[in-house]
């Protein structure tokens, strides 16, 4: 089931993002992501329109919006592969009428999952955080 995040949720949605993105970008140092996360829990999290996918009353995955872009769109990795991150990919698109998101050059099971559900890329750059090339994509546009 997917519903709107709420703030009992966030220990939950922290845990799942730092232990995804570790696991999904193996390319950064795992200090980085740790470091990243008081800024997730006081920032990026309030700040952003977020859904969780909960399971037997667990939270197993999540995505967060910031106006047209999607910020975040994470699943705890024993999960994955199982058609929630779909179903969340495809609640955000019933929420906005174009989405933008970037995603690293060298997470190429991100990259191909994106490119399955339609979005296109508008831009590659260097990521400002970790030096690593990654691409802009955008749906809808």
């Amino acid at each position: 089931m997917i519903r709107k995040y709420n703030k009992n949720d966030l220990d939950s949605v922290l845990e799942i993002w730092l232990n995804a993105s570790v696991k999904a970008h193996d390319f950064v140092s795992a200090e980085f992501w740790r470091s990243q996360t008081e800024n997730m829990r006081n920032i990026y999290i309030p700040a952003s329109e977020t859904y969780v996918y909960e399971i037997d009353s667990k939270v197993v995955g999540f995505y967060a919006l910031h106006e047209s872009s999607l910020a975040a769109i994470f699943v705890v990795p024993d999960l994955q592969g199982k058609g929630i991150g779909k179903q969340l990919l495809n609640h955000a698109k019933s929420q906005r009428t174009t989405l933008t998101l970037s995603v690293y050059k060298a997470n190429q099971a991100s990259y191909q999952f994106y490119l399955s559900q339609g979005f296109k890329v508008v831009s590659e750059q260097l990521d400002e955080h970790t030096g690593h090339l990654e691409y802009t994509m955008s749906l809808g546009t």
